[in-house]
């Protein structure tokens, strides 16, 4: 808990054995009141580990859903605790768990309603192991959704996010897509309610466990990036009505 927040963290896991156990032990436990890990019917033991570190929340997908449901099912759960700032965190060792407290202080202390760690900021993606490709294509689907959302933020694609619990309520979230792309429409709906997002930076750390998606399945994550832009465009501007954006 800080400032009379309720703080918790949110696992969004697919076979993240090998590395669980690393991003577990470094969240800050003396501010965080739950974790909720959510595990998408992996073909490892993340479960097994997960309740080896006495984590109370695990939820197992029966089959594998997808990303997105991952999420959703995360939290649901974190709102159903009374989590009044929900943390997501990737438990592949991507992202530094010592960065909730800073995230939860922007939150809990109402500087921002959302607030993201950037890979981008502070320029050290690439030595910190970001491929090429990944950091291009970052670039040029931040500067494009950027221009169609009118916005200043360095990067859309973090797994790394902190939450007033009141912005996800006020989002219908279950609707959006059970993919990878749920992550953009979720940043979009929250752009569309006119809601300011900060960012920190968080130092990129790609090691050999730590998850990525393929180039097809970037490609079309991309495009689906784009197609959320355009609506976004198209809703902002009254010329379409989407239900991605509906209140």
């Amino acid at each position: 808990m800080l400032n009379q927040k309720r703080v918790v963290v949110i696992l969004p896991a697919y076979n993240a054995a090998k590395t669980l156990e690393k991003t577990y032990n470094e969240i800050p436990h003396s501010i965080v009141d739950d974790v909720v890990l959510t595990d998408d019917y992996s073909n490892d033991n993340t479960v097994d580990v997960a309740k080896r570190l006495g984590i109370k929340h695990i939820i197992e997908h029966k089959v594998n859903l997808g990303y997105g449901a991952n999420q959703k099912s995360c939290y649901s759960k974190a709102i159903d605790l009374g989590a009044d700032v929900i943390i997501m965190l990737h438990p592949d060792y991507q992202y530094n768990p010592k960065l909730i407290p800073s995230m939860v202080d922007l939150i809990a202390n109402n500087v921002y309603d959302v607030v993201l760690g950037s890979r981008i900021l502070g320029k050290n993606a690439l030595s910190g192991g970001m491929p090429l490709y990944k950091y291009i294509s970052n670039r040029i689907l931040t500067f494009i959704q950027n221009l169609f959302m009118n916005q200043k933020l360095s990067e859309y694609h973090t797994g790394y996010r902190a939450f007033n619990a009141d912005v996800l309520k006020s989002i219908p979230f279950q609707d959006n897509s059970n993919d990878f792309i749920f992550d953009n429409q979720l940043l979009a709906q929250c752009c569309y309610k006119g809601i300011i997002i900060g960012e920190i930076s968080c130092p990129a750390k790609y090691e050999k466990d730590s998850s990525s998606i393929n180039f097809r399945r970037s490609t079309i994550y991309g495009l689906g990036v784009l197609k959320v832009s355009i609506k976004y465009a198209l809703q902002n501007c009254k010329l379409y009505s989407f239900k991605l954006f509906k209140s």
